[in-house]
């Protein structure tokens, strides 16, 4: 399943805020969001994660295509790490064998 922004909007709207609102909200966070991105700034979200800009470097690479070489500018790139605390709260889930391991 995957968790869209109509779906983050929804779920703040069951906490009793208008759908407006909620739709609002999730647009006016994720433009913050990609505003400090682009300034090459890093998001920390304490016990979640954080988003960090990159640098990569220009390097040969092929077309899967056609075979040919090219180069690869140099660009940015968005990473993400997540928290410990969200990486043991994923990690907790189920053990596979349909019991929780904690």
């Amino acid at each position: 399943m995957v968790l869209t922004k109509s779906d983050i909007a929804a779920k703040i709207n069951e906490l009793g805020f208008t759908k407006k609102t909620a739709v609002d909200t999730v647009e006016s966070l994720l433009e913050i969001i990609k505003q400090t991105l682009a300034n090459g700034d890093d998001v920390l979200v304490s016990g979640f994660g954080k988003f960090c800009v990159k640098s990569k470097r220009a390097r040969r690479g092929r077309n899967p295509a056609t075979g040919a070489n090219l180069t690869l500018r140099e660009r940015k790139v968005v990473t993400f790490k997540c928290s410990g605390k969200l990486r043991n709260n994923i990690n907790m889930k189920y053990d596979g064998k349909g019991s929780s391991t904690y």
